[in-house]
């Protein structure tokens, strides 16, 4: 089967760059308007793209003053969405450090449901230190302690979604049988974090769990990704990093007895697209001459776990000296070390480094035409550095239709992408397997063991 590129739509605020809500061409609409989703999710869904994704934060932050915040609730407003749209995946995100098991496994089921199998789950373990105050805890857990909460957590869900064999509820009005009992079966799982009895009481979904997406990078978030994940959103700056990365988490999911093909790596892009190349660089000029120095700041602060950077000069040219030791910080890891090897590459100065992380917090970024855009994410998927991406304008939603009407033609052309979707499930649209039950017969191998 010919390799298929993949394309999933981040939302994000008015767009990526954290001054787009400023912008002339981003939407007027508020982040609490369904319609502005609906529209966004409608437009996708004609473009063909495979999914949406939504991120999410249980902590306000520090910078609202001066940057769009306020977003809906993602599962939330993935069930809305679900009643809105026929074909596309929706992704939402949900923390492991900061949910329990049953609710999730609940939600998630629900939505799949309600959707026909077209929901995806991005397991975080919320790296932001202001989350653990929200939820009763003193102060953030560490990462090592977030991951192996993140590890048990996953383990219970995956017993409660796989609660109901597919042919359980059999609805026998004329016999008074509704559902075989023997065909449910309890999770009982006792750990170290989780006690859960179960079964769950919602029926196995159309995909029998949604897709598990996962997103760091750290070495703890490379093993969790190997083990779990089926679909990963990952950061580079580089192409040669995204090369690096890809080649490992395949190898780690060889070694953990995974087929490389079920794991889709998708690294954010973010595009400024013109008419031009001088035209699509106007579109980071433009935005960055609206940022506001604060919010950068404060956005660098939280990914070195609150260390203080405001006596460093905005013109002042930065040095890995200025920044915490990346593999001591609890927060966001992988960024942190993503943010200082780029001081260390390219000496930027304070205002550059911010304007550079203003775009797309430390995705990588593009500058072009159509054709320029179409290039570059043809070379990266050739070229070992990723099996689609995840696509985040810096202002939507005029440059993702620019990215939707200009780039995704070129890309079928060139016949990387899809012009119409097949019938299925998101796990079927991604080229993954289906999820066995416990309640399937045994393989010969297992009855021999």
């Amino acid at each position: 089967m010919t390799r298929e590129l993949h394309l999933n739509l981040f939302i994000n605020g008015r767009g990526h760059h954290e001054a787009a809500w400023r912008h002339e061409h981003a939407t007027g609409k508020a982040l609490t308007d369904l319609s502005y989703y609906r529209e966004l999710a409608l437009a996708a869904e004609a473009a063909k793209l495979d999914s949406i994704f939504f991120a999410d934060h249980v902590a306000l932050g520090e910078d609202q003053e001066h940057t769009a915040r306020g977003e809906l609730e993602p599962l939330t407003l993935l069930g809305a969405l679900a009643a809105l749209t026929e074909r596309i995946g929706l992704i939402a995100t949900a923390s492991t450090t900061y949910s329990e098991p049953y609710n999730l496994a609940r939600q998630f089921a629900s939505l799949d449901h309600l959707s026909g199998g077209r929901i995806g789950w991005n397991i975080v373990t919320s790296w932001a230190p202001a989350a653990a105050a929200n939820f009763g805890q003193e102060r953030q857990a560490g990462i090592d302690q977030r991951y192996e909460r993140a590890n048990e957590f996953v383990e219970v869900v995956s017993k409660l979604w796989d609660s109901w064999a597919k042919d359980a509820i059999v609805d026998d009005r004329a016999s008074g049988t509704y559902a075989h009992s023997d065909r449910i079966g309890r999770a009982e799982h006792r750990g170290k974090h989780f006690g859960v009895a179960g079964a769950l009481n919602i029926p196995r979904s159309p995909q029998g769990r949604p897709v598990f997406v996962q997103a760091g990078a750290s070495t703890d978030g490379r093993a969790f990704a190997a083990r779990y994940a089926e679909a990963i959103f990952t950061a580079h700056l580089q192409k040669e990093s995204a090369i690096a990365f890809y080649a490992d988490i395949k190898t780690q999911g060889r070694t953990v007895g995974r087929r490389p093909d079920q794991i889709v790596i998708l690294p954010g892009i973010s595009a400024a697209i013109g008419s031009t190349e001088a035209e699509a660089q106007r579109v980071w000029d433009e935005l960055n001459e609206l940022s506001h120095p604060s919010v950068g700041l404060a956005r660098l602060s939280n990914r070195f776990g609150g260390h203080d950077f405001s006596h460093l000069k905005l013109d002042q040219v930065l040095s890995v000296d200025d920044f915490p030791d990346p593999s001591q910080v609890q927060a966001s890891r992988s960024r942190s070390q993503s943010i200082t090897a780029l001081v260390a590459r390219e000496r930027p100065t304070l205002r550059g480094l911010l304007h550079s992380l203003a775009g797309a917090r430390g995705h990588f970024t593009a500058t072009g035409t159509p054709e320029q855009i179409a290039d570059v994410i043809e070379d990266w998927f050739v070229s070992g550095a990723a099996d689609g991406f995840n696509v985040m304008p810096p202002i939507l939603p005029s440059q993702f239709e620019l990215f939707t009407g200009e780039v995704v033609p070129l890309l079928r052309k060139r016949g990387l992408f899809r012009s119409e979707y097949r019938d299925g499930t998101l796990r079927e649209r991604l080229g993954l397997d289906s999820v066995p039950s416990r309640f399937d017969p045994a393989s010969p191998l297992q009855r021999t063991a």
